[in-house]
């Protein structure tokens, strides 16, 4: 008996492959620009096919979801402005509170991103919130000279409101006290009264009782004190336009260019 051999007869290729090679010839055959701008056209609508996997598979939410602004929530209270972020489909970040200079407590007083900025839904906004109006302590200028206790009462943010003088044993123009005293805490801008020495008490008061306004001033001056105020009253205690009260007494002590008071006859 034969047996036939069978052997295995291999794919024949060529009638798969014969039209892309006739196509590739007349691609071939194109001008040169016209094969550059079909490549092109190639690539593009490859590109853009990658891009929409990606849109519609792996990134859907970020690339089609429309971007958000950020609205504006400086000078709100915390709870307002993480409202107002939280119906702009934003979110609330970090939040730090510090003092300020003017901002109340609880107020928002810095964002982050700014208003206006454009961001991914469900972004975070960072809050600044005011934990109250910053304090500044009255400095201490006992013993400084009256121009630079000034000076520092600036310098520390504060302002003078008035200056007094008093009688003490320290030279003249010695810042001897303030007003609130040093230590007390105001906020920035609040008025500090200086209150500055005028010389010790080493002046005799003369009395001023029976003499005019005038001759009151002369004696004054001679011993190197002032006239001040002066007020008339009706009284029979003297001639009308003489002096009938002085304050301080006569006999008392008092520092150069320590004004006398007194009162007049009418």
């Amino acid at each position: 008996m034969k047996v036939r051999r069978h052997t295995h007869r291999g794919v024949d290729w060529s009638a798969w492959t014969k039209p892309f090679g006739r196509a590739l010839a007349r691609l071939r055959a194109w001008p040169r620009r016209r094969r550059v701008a079909l490549w092109a056209g190639g690539f593009a609508a490859a590109f853009a096919g990658g891009y929409a996997i990606a849109a519609l598979v792996l990134f859907p939410a970020p690339i089609f979801a429309s971007a958000t602004g950020v609205p504006r929530v400086l000078g709100m209270s915390r709870a307002e402005a993480e409202g107002v972020l939280t119906d702009a489909g934003l979110g609330v970040g970090d939040v730090e509170e510090g003092t300020h200079p003017t901002a109340q407590r609880g107020a928002v007083v810095w964002q982050d991103p700014p208003p206006g900025v454009v961001v991914p839904p469900r972004a975070a906004v960072d809050l600044s919130v005011s934990s109250g109006v910053q304090r500044v302590p009255v400095p201490d200028l006992t013993g400084y000279d009256a121009e630079l206790a000034g000076q520092l009462i600036v310098a520390a943010g504060l302002v003078i409101r008035t200056v007094d003088s008093t009688q003490a044993p320290v030279p003249r123009g010695v810042v001897v006290n303030t007003r609130p005293p040093a230590g007390a805490t105001l906020t920035p801008g609040g008025g500090v009264t200086l209150v500055v020495s005028v010389g010790a008490p080493t002046i005799t008061v003369p009395s001023l009782i029976g003499l005019t306004s005038p001759e009151a001033a002369y004696e004054l001056e001679l011993v190197g004190l002032i006239l001040g105020t002066s007020i008339r009253r009706t009284s029979n205690a003297g001639p009308s336009g003489t002096i009938i009260e002085q304050n301080p007494s006569p006999g008392t002590l008092g520092s150069p260019g320590t004004a006398i008071n007194i009162t007049v006859a009418r």
